[in-house]
């Protein structure tokens, strides 16, 4: 007579070892908060755009600077300086341009991902298999699953940011946050324009997040 045990009692080993899978599946992760200070390299497309960019985080100190060189830009780079203040600074060294706005709001918090945020699930993205979310209809963030890094940005707009490396606790000297002196005057000292500049494309150069829709 042929016995049929053999699965019964397999049975009861495998609920054991999918349960705790099973019951997990239903809590949806949590992004991580970005690191207090940091520093990453980004490869910037926006619409065939390309570009480089330098992203300082530096939430104690209430400071947030982008060093952006565009693809060929004979008078790179701009610099997108933000502050806590709700004050932000757009210039051009090379040219001696700059351009001043008060957006009312200070720099992103640590965990302005956290909330709001929805979960759309593990999808691969430069090799690495992600955590993917999406805030309020404007950005899709990818954060690697095995180092909670963040590797990917999507912006309604269709700006993509590939984050080439990310160093957490990383600190820029305070020079490199100074404004020049001719953002603070009201005398205009543009100079003649270059073959090849480093001004941003409309709609690239509001700041590099809106923090009016993000921070809720």
């Amino acid at each position: 007579m042929k016995t049929t045990t053999a699965p019964l009692l397999l049975l009861p080993l495998l609920v054991g070892v999918l349960a705790p899978h099973a019951a997990g599946d239903g809590v949806d992760p949590k992004p991580t908060p970005w690191p207090p200070r940091f520093h990453a390299k980004l490869v910037m497309d926006f619409h065939g755009n390309m570009s480089l960019a330098d992203l300082w985080y530096d939430w104690p100190g209430g400071r947030n600077l982008h060093v952006i060189r565009y693809q060929l830009a004979g008078d790179a780079p701009f610099y997108d300086n933000e502050w806590n203040n709700g004050t932000s600074f757009f210039y051009t060294p090379a040219r001696r341009t700059c351009r001043t706005a008060a957006v009312g709001v200070g720099i992103l918090p640590p965990n302005w991902l956290v909330q709001g945020s929805v979960y759309l699930g593990r999808h691969p993205a430069g090799g690495f298999d992600c955590h993917v979310w999406a805030k309020a209809d404007f950005i899709t963030y990818y954060e690697d699953v095995r180092t909670h890094r963040p590797v990917k940005w999507v912006f309604y707009t269709g700006r993509t940011s590939h984050v080439m490396s990310f160093e957490e606790g990383a600190v820029l000297e305070d020079a490199g946050w100074q404004a020049p002196e001719y953002c603070f005057s009201k005398v205009d000292e543009t100079s003649s324009n270059n073959a090849f500049i480093s001004e941003p494309v409309a709609g690239h150069d509001e700041g590099f997040f809106h923090k009016r829709i993000l921070r809720g």
